[in-house]
């Protein structure tokens, strides 16, 4: 077996550190383990200098499977990794999408036996990558108001046992009560979706079908299918979002008939301003942005 090079996240709690020694010691059954913890991009490189040929397994949540495959992406070392990931995350919502199993010792036995798949990748038009999903109006203003309520809960408490992981909740019941309307014009492949003239609630461009921990937002969405999913939903009357919200929670709003679903190699949008949340970072507020699909980007190894 190739040596591996485990990359964790610096902040993670207790139980994450519980949860990854459980997946290390099946790892080191039949694998030579170096496990390196980073704090940010810096520190992420210098790893990521040093790992020479050794296979890279992702310890965390999407967010650090972004981090890791963002920084390859730069380093133009992305086409020939072969990536393992044991979800350690809130959420995990590519795990979710590509039956990376949850459980961590699960995972490192995928991560020892399991078959390299090549994955998709989402590329913007700055060369920035987002890994699972990208979106914007009602769920990243919900992101962006939870990010504040965060912050300010995570002073109430000590250390990592604070308020703080009620800022999302929070920040998703202030945006169903009062929800954000854009007016964008959304072009699939050069062909417009919808314009400035009717406003949308919500435009999500997924490679994964999941965000928030398993909302499928993206329902129909395949990381190996070498297409974007896009969804453009137009419910933004009360009642019509209530009934969307309901939808949504059985991944059939994508049914609706002011809801329009459709794939594409190329997505478009503009007007706004809006805010953007890339696999759970939000950005903004923005005029423009655009997004394509680059094919086989990188291999995951899978059950």
């Amino acid at each position: 077996m190739d040596p591996l090079l485990v990359i964790t996240n610096a902040a993670a709690g207790t139980s994450d550190e519980e949860r990854l020694a459980a997946a290390l010691a099946v790892l080191r059954e039949k694998a030579s383990v170096e496990v390196a913890s980073t704090s940010n991009p810096g520190e992420l490189d210098g790893v990521l200098h040093r790992a020479g040929s050794r296979r890279i397994v992702v310890a965390g949540g999407d967010g650090s499977l972004h981090a890791v495959v963002a920084a390859l992406h730069r380093r133009r070392e992305l086409k020939d990794a072969v990536l393992g990931l044991i979800p350690l995350g809130t959420g995990n919502d590519f795990a979710r999408g590509t039956d990376v199993p949850l459980d961590p010792e699960e995972a490192a036995r995928v991560v020892l036996d399991g078959t390299p798949r090549p994955m998709d990748l989402v590329v913007d038009e700055v060369g920035e990558v987002v890994v699972n999903s990208v979106h914007v109006g009602a769920g990243a203003e919900a992101s962006r108001r939870g990010a504040g309520w965060k912050e300010r809960l995570g002073a109430v408490g000590v250390g990592r046992v604070n308020l703080g992981r009620l800022g999302y909740p929070i920040g998703a019941a202030m945006t169903a009560i009062d929800p954000p309307t854009v007016r964008l014009r959304v072009e699939v492949d050069g062909e417009p979706v919808c314009d400035v003239d009717e406003p949308v609630l919500q435009v999500a461009v997924g490679n994964g079908p999941s965000v928030g921990g398993g909302t499928h937002l993206t329902p129909e969405a395949d990381p190996h299918d070498g297409r974007l999913d896009v969804m453009v939903s137009r419910s933004t009357g009360p009642l019509a979002r209530v009934l969307y919200g309901l939808r949504l929670g059985f991944a059939t709003h994508h049914h609706r008939d002011d809801v329009t679903y459709l794939r594409g190699e190329r997505v478009t949008v503009a007007g706004g301003p809006f805010w953007c949340s890339g696999d759970g970072e939000v950005y903004g507020p923005e005029r423009q942005r655009s997004w394509r699909v680059e094919t086989a980007a990188y291999h995951l190894l899978l059950p």
